[in-house]
């Protein structure tokens, strides 16, 4: 077998897969390549494999199946010798698919220094509630004195709500001001203002009731809506809230607690949760699309990280398969297309499960992996205008042509589209659950899980979809069923698949 190492050499990870799948099952697997991948247990130090080698089982699926290792060139190179009939993929890494802020790639003050040689001391503003005036912490507070170029500062709010900018003059006219609430709070994007120190900005606080895109193309529905469907959210994990009930759920992160399922610090997926399952009443709570579900969370972000890679979603999508779900909601994606999450998503269509994805944030590039998968149902974000507050952020994401058949509809300026669309659904200004309480955030991120939550009404309505046995037939026809639901709102397939779910 494979034999030892310690040199200092060029380690990287990979996923040792079987020919097809991630378990190794298949009557396609050889009885040498089963046995060598039965053979691996997870280590904490490498297994020997040449003199020169590296070789170390970090973490597996199954014990026949897919494998997270550590190799060496060297250790590639003789697995693929010997085991020529598994797949090694290297590891790839997703993000949550939630409309990041713009950045400021140049800063202001040595922009201006460099074009007029002068500095001056910072620019001091405040950010408040626009109801009571009272100060807004941890705001991020992004000002642009040339947008084009990217250039400006940024900064967060203390827990007076103040914020310092080195914008290179003590009174400047800024092309674009943006301002992003923590929670509670709708952001804010102020065009051509001049900021100097003393300057106050309001906030509008979210209100519960408030009409937000969701609730405008999806009025609410009943509390059972959903019932008898399971729907697994795999993401940051999904924090406890009063508004939402967690079935149960697994961490599929190497090396962190399985049973902790929780928010990750991001609250991504707890907004993601809030869409899909929320069962709140208006004005002290809010309603997702289908309460009536049974909620699992698969945390695949570790604590306090940015990306998960391939084997870790493969992983949690695996333990959803075997958990039962129905429903898998991915509101996240911008990895090339690899096995290891091709291999994933067969394996739930297999199970009689679907999977649907968040088509990417990229202002309208082609549908990102693995939305852009075909066995994945990819979803674009659709705005409406007049269901966010005057001055909100959501302005800057209007962007036409296309149009629709309704004037005030839109697809976001910043949703990936192409041919690979299933659905579109409302992401542009969503109102809904968060660590802490409620915020609004942007994003096909949030309108994955709309159109997840209308996938599992329908669903719901028909039983004999439901009744059928967990296999590809099942995920074939509700699929089916899905796409022929679908109501175009005339902005063309590129843009919309095949149109708003029912």
């Amino acid at each position: 077998m494979i034999s030892a190492s310690s040199t200092n050499l060029s380690i990287s990870r990979y996923v040792l897969l079987p020919p097809r799948g991630l378990r190794g099952n298949s009557p396609l697997v050889s009885t040498a390549a089963r046995h060598f991948l039965g053979n691996l247990a997870p280590t904490a130090v490498p297994t020997p494999v040449t003199p020169s080698g590296h070789f170390r089982v970090v973490d597996s699926i199954s014990p026949t199946g897919a494998k997270l290792v550590e190799l060496s060139p060297d250790a590639l190179n003789q697995i693929q010798v010997q085991q020529p009939g598994l797949r090694i993929v290297p590891v790839q890494y997703y993000t949550p698919a939630v409309k990041r802020p713009p950045e400021v790639r140049i800063q202001a003050a040595a922009f201006v220094a460099a074009a007029t040689i002068m500095s001056v001391g910072p620019t001091n503003i405040r950010i408040v509630d626009g109801n009571t005036g009272s100060p807004v912490p941890n705001a991020l507070v992004v000002a642009f004195t040339n947008f084009a170029a990217r250039a400006g500062a940024q900064g967060t709010t203390d827990a007076q709500g103040d914020v310092s900018l080195s914008l290179g003059s003590s009174s400047t006219q800024t092309d674009r001001l943006y301002v992003y609430p923590k929670l509670g709070y709708w952001p804010l994007l102020k065009q051509n203002v001049t900021l100097s120190t003393g300057v106050t900005l309001e906030l509008t606080p979210i209100e519960l009731s408030f009409q937000d895109g969701l609730r405008f193309f999806y009025p609410l529905g009943q509390f059972t809506d959903g019932n008898g469907v399971t729907v697994g959210v795999v993401d940051t994990g999904i924090a406890p809230h009063p508004d939402l009930t967690i079935a149960g759920g697994f961490n599929a992160v190497s090396g962190e607690n399985p049973n902790d399922f929780g928010d990750n610090g991001e609250g991504h997926g707890t907004h993601v949760a809030g869409i899909i399952a929320a069962h709140g009443t208006p004005p002290t709570g809010i309603q997702g699309m289908a309460p009536g579900v049974t909620l699992r969370s698969y945390r695949v972000f570790g604590q306090g990280q940015p990306g998960a890679d391939n084997f870790t979603i493969a992983k949690a999508i695996d333990q959803a398969i075997q958990d039962g779900c129905d429903l898998l909601n991915l509101s996240l994606g911008g990895g090339p297309s690899d096995q290891v999450l091709q291999s994933a998503i067969d394996d739930a269509r297999q199970a009689g499960c679907l999977v649907i994805c968040a088509a990417g944030n990229d202002n309208r590039s082609p549908v990102s992996f693995p939305g852009s998968y075909q066995l994945s149902l990819a979803v674009s974000a659709l705005g409406r205008e007049g269901t966010y507050p005057s001055g909100a952020e959501e302005f800057g994401n209007i962007q036409r042509p296309p149009s629709g058949t309704a004037s005030q509809n839109y697809i976001t300026s910043f949703s990936n589209v192409g041919a690979q669309l299933a659905f579109t659904a409302p992401g542009d200004g969503i109102i809904s659950t968060f660590p802490g309480g409620y915020a609004v955030l942007d994003g096909t991120s949030m309108a994955c899980p709309a159109a997840t939550g209308r996938a599992a009404l329908l669903l719901a309505n028909a039983p004999t979809i439901a009744g059928m046995p967990r296999d590809v037939n099942r995920s074939d026809a509700l699929a089916s069923a899905l796409l022929q639901a679908a109501q175009s709102l005339g902005f063309g397939h590129d843009f919309e698949g095949n149109g708003l779910l029912p």
